[in-house]
């Protein structure tokens, strides 16, 4: 069995045309290195943003219609950035997958957070040029079911923080502890990442462009994690409407 067909056994979806795959998987490096027009993954990426954003946009516009303009557009940014599709590409192992040049294959590519995220949206598209909407929509939630509980709730934008630190003092008095674990990238474009611990266990890792946003999004994946383990109640419907935390971006595209 060709290591494409096992690939799609853990996609759980079978291409017709393999060769769509096989685009989603080719990193632009690749060409680059060539140094010819050899196709690679960034115009079906450009596809698969757009599909993605879709099945996530109308997932959360019909399961919650109490929810204003304002809260859906920032819960569709919790669940579609950088951050979450590499998590999500990573569970699915496309970086092993993933077609490289020797450059980037040796700097670590393969676990490079903006490859994975492009690679997962470009495999959103390939399954969608091939079984259609219906396929990339089935895709897509069975991903998101799988780490957010079938979004049973809407994603807490305001102060995850403080409602992390809320939800673990009603049981102890002893406050969640957040530590600075890397920071990387050049100077102009600096990448923090945090991890938030309770009663020496961690409970979440986020990154961001700072150390609070990074500290925010350990937070709400912690939030998360608990949600999945029904140790956090559901949000209810007639919450007020979330205000922008942050400098929340508006669109998906933006949370990369």
């Amino acid at each position: 069995m060709s290591t494409l067909a096992e690939f799609q056994k853990d996609l759980g979806y079978v291409f017709r045309d393999e060769s769509l795959l096989a685009l989603a998987l080719t990193h632009p490096s690749v060409a680059h290195e060539a140094n010819d027009s050899m196709p690679h993954n960034q115009r079906i990426e450009f596809l698969g943003d757009s599909v993605l954003g879709l099945v996530i946009t109308r997932e959360l516009y019909e399961k919650f219609p109490d929810y204003g303009e304002g809260p859906l557009t920032q819960a569709r940014a919790q669940l579609v950035n950088r951050q979450t599709l590499a998590a999500q590409a990573r569970r699915l192992d496309i970086g092993r997958h993933l077609m490289l040049s020797r450059g980037e294959d040796g700097h670590g590519g393969r676990e490079r957070a903006s490859a994975l995220a492009d690679a997962f949206e470009a495999v959103v598209g390939a399954i969608f040029l091939d079984g259609g909407f219906d396929a990339a929509r089935a895709f897509v939630l069975r991903c998101f079911q799988e780490a957010f509980g079938e979004l049973s709730s809407i994603p807490s934008l305001d102060n995850p923080k403080g409602e992390l630190q809320e939800l673990l003092q009603a049981a102890s008095p002893e406050a969640p502890r957040y530590e600075l674990r890397s920071v990387s990238g050049p100077d102009h474009d600096r990448r923090f990442e945090c991890a938030v611990f309770h009663a020496g266990v961690e409970l979440g890792r986020g990154t961001g462009q700072s150390k609070k946003r990074a500290e925010s999004a350990a937070a709400q994946a912690a939030l998360v994690e608990l949600r999945k383990k029904s140790v956090l109640p559901e949000r209810p419907p007639e919450s007020p409407p979330l205000p922008p935390q942050d400098g929340a971006a508006a669109s998906p595209a933006n949370q990369r």
